[in-house]
């Protein structure tokens, strides 16, 4: 049924070669950025390497994958898909795919001069397909290359009020004090926005306790978001000060709230609550339909470590989404081991 390109070193997104992969990502409503040729690209700079699987039929893209590599010990690597692999509807054409995928990547794995300790796969899957066979299941963040699997998606196809009525009492409470207030919410892609973004975002670190990206990844970021025009960086302003801030990101019909925060002096302005509906209504007039606040913590976990960011998110209302969790096909048992004592 299908033919697989045989996986190669993924070009960077300006190339021609991965412009049609990136076409089809944006033409689906259930996938994510991480699988776009400018993530992996972007990825390079913090030493990841990639490549990629495209499988088609006469010509059309059926699925397929970019995959991540990643050497976290001399000669030790693993592969990752974040949000993939990608497969078409339909169990038995999804089948045929993922079983094609794997063989591809064995193909890789067997030609790579390193021991390959695993694959890692994040699919955006609400329910495991009964094809999935061989992976383990891997405990939330239990190391470091992992992604949320419990988010909350607001749904941004109704009109404005509309969406306003499905928040919580509060949430819309909040988004009329922060007007009251005068708060303004302007976009900034600039230096001085990426220094702003790094004040407010490393304060809110801080303050909860986490351990911030470094500088050097927002530069990249930022810089590859404004050149590809897949994002921006987000302010809420009080009178000339930035007080509150969002990267979002974009691929086809969603808008992804990807790293942000505030700060602490001013929050009884609730510059937070205006400025995700401005970026809602902003990602709306776009043409998205979706905004993924990329991230909470699952229902009934009270002491979760994002509890308090959680019961901020589901203010704004939207539809609960628990992935899979993140699944690992073990190659190499004894390097898989010495993996888990590096991650």
């Amino acid at each position: 049924m299908t033919n697989a390109t045989l996986p190669q070193p993924a070009p960077p997104s300006a190339t021609n070669g991965w412009s049609a992969w990136d076409a089809f990502l944006v033409s689906l409503s259930e996938t994510g950025f991480m699988q776009s040729s400018w993530w992996a690209d972007f990825r390079v700079e913090a030493g990841y390497g990639n490549f990629g699987v495209v499988l088609r039929n006469r010509g059309a893209i059926l699925g397929g994958a970019v995959v991540l590599t990643y050497e976290y010990a001399p000669g030790h690597c693993f592969y990752y898909i974040p949000e993939g692999p990608v497969l078409p509807a339909g169990e038995r054409a999804a089948s045929e795919v993922f079983a094609t995928v794997l063989e591809a990547i064995e193909d890789r794995r067997r030609t790579d001069p390193r021991t390959v300790s695993h694959l890692r796969i994040e699919p955006r899957w609400q329910s495991l397909p009964d094809f999935v066979q061989g992976f383990r299941a891997v405990p939330a963040f239990k190391d470091c290359f992992m992604e949320p699997r419990d988010t909350l998606c607001i749904d941004l196809r109704p009109p404005e009020p509309a969406i306003l009525a499905q928040m919580k009492p509060k949430g819309r409470y909040n988004i009329g004090v922060a007007r009251r207030h005068g708060v303004v919410v302007i976009e900034d892609n600039s230096r001085r926005g990426l220094a702003s973004f790094l004040r407010i975002y490393q304060a809110t670190a801080r303050r909860q306790g986490l351990e911030p990206k470094p500088r050097a990844y927002f530069e990249g970021l930022t810089r590859k978001l404004a050149a590809l025009g897949q994002g921006t960086v987000f302010f809420a302003e009080h009178r000339g000060r930035r007080i509150a801030a969002a990267v979002v990101v974009y691929l086809g019909s969603r808008a992804t709230y990807f790293f942000g925060g505030s700060l602490a002096a001013s929050r009884e302005l609730m510059a937070p609550y205006l400025l995700h509906f401005e970026i809602m209504m902003r990602a709306k007039a776009m043409g998205c339909e979706w905004y993924d606040l990329w991230g909470v913590a699952p229902p009934g976990e009270p002491d979760h470590a994002w509890q308090n960011i959680s019961v901020f998110k589901r203010k704004f209302g939207g539809v609960e989404v628990r992935l899979v969790p993140t699944l690992d096909l073990v190659y190499d048992r004894v390097a898989y081991d010495r993996y888990g004592t590096c991650g």
